[in-house]
């Protein structure tokens, strides 16, 4: 009896001690959007920046800049103006009405800070300025994934009305070459 129950004790460790069956091995992630690739994209969203619809509102002077032409704003308005009692919403009104030389209309009209200029910058300037959180207001890549594809200010730049010129892409386009650079691993151009 005794060698009974040694073998039956020998069993259950020897099956206690096999190997679990082995669990379902997870399929390896897609690859990472090629460098290359997301190098492209990232120059399709230069593009945009480097638009007046963009670079206007992200001046590298203290004036903001209208039209086409991105000539500075009239009445002397700068980003001091608000200090001075003088808001953006004084003449940019809830509702416009869409008419050349009429001011565009948005409730949250305003100056992004000074450190987001647009202005003048390289698309390696461009790409570097927007992975560095203490030039996106603390951004990182997600939530400026979030600011270009809803912002109603950004979404302005492809309705401004009066006859004004949009962006060179559209902005369903524009948004995905943004993702795209983002799961690149946000690759900049050389400069």
């Amino acid at each position: 009896m005794r060698a009974d129950l040694l073998g039956l004790a020998l069993a259950w460790v020897s099956s206690a001690s096999a190997a679990p069956p082995s669990a379902p091995v997870a399929p390896p992630p897609p690859p990472p959007v090629p460098v290359e690739e997301g190098i492209a994209a990232f120059r399709a969203v230069a593009s945009v920046l480097q638009s007046p619809r963009c670079q206007n509102c992200h001046p590298a002077g203290n004036a903001p800049l209208q039209t086409d032409a991105s000539v500075p704003h009239s009445m002397g308005i700068t980003r001091d103006s608000p200090r001075v009692g003088l808001d953006c919403a004084t003449c940019h009104r809830e509702v416009g009405l869409g008419l050349p030389l009429v001011p565009p209309a948005n409730p949250q009209w305003h100056l992004p800070p000074a450190v987001q200029v647009f202005e003048g910058r390289t698309p390696a300037e461009l790409c570097a300025q927007l992975k560095d959180p203490a030039q996106t207001g603390g951004r990182d890549l997600a939530a400026l994934q979030e600011h270009v594809a809803g912002d109603p200010l950004v979404l302005y730049g492809w309705d401004p009305g009066g006859g004004r010129s949009v962006p060179p892409l559209s902005h369903a386009t524009f948004v995905a070459r943004f993702r795209t650079w983002v799961e690149a691993g946000a690759p900049c151009p050389s400069p």
